[in-house]
C-alpha cells in the first residue's frame, strides 16, 4: 500500500495539483492526507473526482482534506479542527488501521488542545496506529537552519506527547527539512515540521514501512511519500566501525568511559563484555555526533542552493559569506561520505584526498556482483538458478553431509591416525597466547578492508592496547 500525506498549501495552485495527480498515477495511492487546501468544503467532492479515489472526508475546521480508495471501509472516529482520526479495514487483506492526519496550530499554547486530544485517545486505540501531517514544532535544534533559538518549552510539550502516546518517528529519506520559508539571508529558515508516528502494533503489521521526503515543487512543505509493505520485514543492519570516527575530538572520551566492568571471569569473556558495552556506546555516540551523513547531505545540498541563488542575485560580501559558510558544512559532510565509500569499497591504494565516490560505488558494486550466486549445480548434475530451489538444494546438500545413516560404534580407525607433534608442541598449541602476540596479531590487521567484522577494526583495538600509532 502507497500513501501521501503534504502540506499542499492550497489544491487550487495548478503546479502543486498537477504534481499531485501525477504521483498518484504513478503510485496508486491508498489514501492521501491533504493539509491546507485552502478551498471551501463544497468543493471536496469536485477534487475527490478529479483526482480519482472513492471516498472524501473534511475535518470541521477544513484544514484537511482525506482522500481514500475504494478497497477500504472507513469509520469516522474523531473531527476535530487539528486532526481527523479515520479507521480504516481493507478489504482485501483484511488489515485493519487507524489514521491520524494532523495540521496542529502555529500557536503553542493552542497545540495543547491537540496534545491533550491525542493523549485521551491513545487509551481507546486498539489497533495499529499511524499518525502523520504538520505538527508546526521540530523535535531537537538539529532539525531546524537559521532564525531564532528553538523554544525548549515547546519541543518537551510535543515529546511528552509522543512519548505518552507510545508513538515513534518512522524516520525518513531525503532532506531532513520538510519546509522553508522561501526567503533568503538572515530571514532563511528550514525545518523539519511534517512527520509520520506510528505505535509498535503498526509497525509490526508494516514492517517494511518506508517514509520518503519529496521535492517542495508546488507548495513551501515537502510532500511525505509513505511504502507501508506488509511482507518486507526491516533490515538490521549489523555494527559496523567507521575508521573516520577516531578523528573525532571525543572519540577517546567516549572509549574511556566505557571500557570498564564491574565483575571478574575469565580474560576472553571479561575482554568480550567490554567489547560488546563499547560497540553499543560507540553506536549511540556516532548516531548523536555524525547522525545520518547521507540524509546530512540531502538537507545541506538544499540549503546551499538557496545561498546560491540568492548570490547570484545579490552578490553582496555578506551574502558570499553565508554562501561559503554553508558550503563549507557540505564539503565536510561530502568528505565523511567519501571516506565512508572509500572503507567499504576496500581501497587500501586510493591516495587521501582523491574524491571519486562514483568510483568507490562501482567497486562496491562490482564486489557484490561477483558474491552473486546465480545458481547452482545439484546432486544430479542438473544446474538450477531459482532462488527457492537453490536454498532447497543448498539446505538438502547439508543435511546429508552432516548426517549419519548410522551411529559407528567403534573408534579403531583413531589408532591409525599418526602422531605428527610432541606434547610439548601440542601445549604451545593449546596455550593462551601472550599480551605481546595479541598485539602483533592486532597490528597486523587491515584498518581500511571491508572484509570480516568492521568491529575488529585495527585502528580502535591499538588504541585500546595502548599504542599511539593509528
Amino acid at each position: 500500500m502507497n500513501a501521501l500525506i503534504w502540506n499542499i498549501r492550497s489544491v487550487n495552485t495548478q503546479q502543486a495539483f498537477e504534481k499531485l495527480t501525477k504521483m498518484h498515477r504513478q503510485n496508486h495511492y491508498g489514501f492521501v492526507g491533504l493539509i491546507e487546501p485552502k478551498q471551501q468544503a463544497k468543493k471536496l467532492e469536485r477534487y475527490r473526482n478529479k483526482i480519482g479515489l472513492a471516498q472524501a472526508i473534511s475535518t470541521v475546521s477544513n484544514k484537511i482534506w482525506a482522500f481514500i480508495d475504494k478497497v477500504f471501509e472507513v469509520t469516522a472516529m474523531y473531527n476535530m479542527v487539528q486532526q481527523l482520526t479515520l479507521r480504516l479495514f481493507h478489504t482485501e487483506s483484511h488489515v485493519e488501521f487507524v489514521l491520524t492526519l494532523i495540521y496542529a496550530k502555529c500557536d503553542a499554547i493552542k497545540r495543547i488542545e491537540l496534545w491533550d486530544s491525542l493523549y485521551s485517545m491513545e487509551r481507546n486505540i486498539d489497533a495499529p496506529w499511524l499518525v502523520g501531517g504538520d505538527f508546526n514544532v521540530i523535535w531537537d535544534e538539529e532539525e531546524k537552519f537559521g532564525g531564532l533559538p528553538v523554544s525548549l518549552n515547546e519541543i518537551d510539550d510535543f515529546r511528552h506527547c509522543v512519548n505518552t502516546c507510545n508513538l515513534f518517528d518512522l524516520g525518513f529519506k531525503g532532506s531532513i527539512f520538510t519546509w522553508w520559508n522561501g526567503r533568503a539571508e538572515e530571514d532563511c529558515i528550514f525545518k523539519r515540521l511534517d512527520r509520520c508516528l506510528a505505535n509498535v502494533e503498526f509497525q509490526q503489521t508494516f514492517p517494511g514501512i518506508e517514509v520518503q521526503h519529496l521535492s517542495k515543487t508546488g507548495s513551501d512543505h515537502s510532500p511525505m511519500y509513505l511504502k507501508c509493505d506488509i511482507e518486507t520485514p526491516p533490515i538490521k543492519k549489523p555494527f559496523k566501525f567507521l575508521n573516520f570516527w577516531v578523528e573525532h575530538a571525543t572519540f577517546k572520551d567516549v572509549v574511556k568511559e566505557n571500557w570498564t566492568a564491574d565483575f571478574s571471569a575469565n580474560t576472553y569473556i571479561f575482554f568480550n563484555h567490554k567489547l560488546k558495552k563499547l560497540k553499543k556506546a560507540l553506536s549511540l555516540w556516532s548516531k548523536a555526533t555524525f547522525g545520518d551523513i547521507f540524509q546530512k547531505i540531502a538537507s545541506m545540498v538544499e540549503v546551499v542552493m538557496v545561498h546560491e541563488s540568492e548570490f547570484e542575485a545579490n552578490p553582496t560580501g555578506m551574502n558570499r559569506e553565508r554562501l561559503q559558510k554553508v558550503q563549507a558544512e557540505l564539503i565536510k559532510c561530502l568528505a565523511l561520505e567519501e571516506k565512508y565509500w572509500q572503507q567499504k569499497a576496500g581501497m587500501t591504494w586510493f591516495k587521501e584526498g582523491d574524491r571519486n565516490t562514483k568510483f568507490f560505488h562501482t567497486q562496491v558494486r562490482g564486489r557484490r556482483k561477483r558474491l552473486q550466486l546465480n545458481r547452482i549445480q545439484n546432486s544430479g548434475g542438473t544446474w538450477i538458478e531459482e532462488e527457492q530451489e537453490i536454498a532447497e538444494e543448498a539446505i538438502k546438500f547439508y543435511e546429508e553431509l552432516f548426517t549419519m545413516s548410522a551411529t559407528p560404534l567403534s573408534f579403531d580407525i583413531i589408532d591409525h591416525v599418526p602422531n605428527l607433534i610432541n606434547i610439548e608442541q601440542n601445549a604451545d598449541l593449546i596455550k593462551q597466547p601472550t599480551k605481546k602476540e595479541v598485539k602483533v596479531a592486532i597490528l597486523g590487521l587491515n584498518g581500511d578492508s571491508a572484509v570480516g567484522a568492521r568491529w575488529y577494526d585495527r585502528q580502535i583495538l591499538s588504541f585500546l592496547l595502548g599504542h599511539n600509532r593509528a
